[in-house]
């Protein structure tokens, strides 16, 4: 099933690429006592979510934070590691949380996984975004397979 406005995050494990090396994060803990505009590409270093997606995102960062969002995360099916690397490639810097869910754990659990093997992609997460407040969906935007509007950070922008 999937998670919709009013329900309540699932617990999971998520990763982040730190200096000292990969840190699990709690999602129970990372969403309590604040707002965080999540959002979430079928894979880093993709063309549209490399464009247009995650530069969208650092680009308003500024906007968003200051219409009350403590934090911004960006969440794929990759490993941390290549999740650290996009960010540094795109020079996120400390404007959007980068967070691995390598085995598509929370993906699943929050019915948001699609299938990429045509691809070469294997499961992979749909594009989406989402506001989340205490651990509660606010906001909840998914994009028809193929598009790219409602997951955008203007979008976004807007429903704050």
């Amino acid at each position: 099933m999937t998670i919709k406005v009013g329900d309540k995050l699932p617990s999971a494990t998520l990763t982040q690429a730190t200096a000292e090396g990969p840190k699990p994060v709690q999602t129970d803990d990372f969403f309590k006592g604040r707002t965080v505009a999540l959002f979430a590409v079928p894979g880093a270093f993709t063309p549209t979510c490399s464009a247009k997606h995650l530069p969208g995102f650092k680009q308003h960062a500024p906007d968003l934070k200051a219409k009350g969002v403590d934090a911004i995360a960006c969440l794929s099916v990759n490993d941390a590691f290549v999740m650290k690397a996009w960010g540094e490639d795109q020079a996120v810097g400390d404007d959007v949380i980068m967070l691995a869910d390598g085995n598509g754990d929370f993906t699943s659990a929050i019915g948001l996984s699609m299938d990429g093997s045509r691809f070469g992609m294997g499961q992979r997460s749909q594009r989406y975004s989402m506001i989340v407040n205490d651990g509660i969906v606010k906001e909840l935007n998914v994009e028809a397979p193929g598009e790219f509007k409602v997951s955008a950070a203007d979008y976004m922008l807007a429903q704050l």
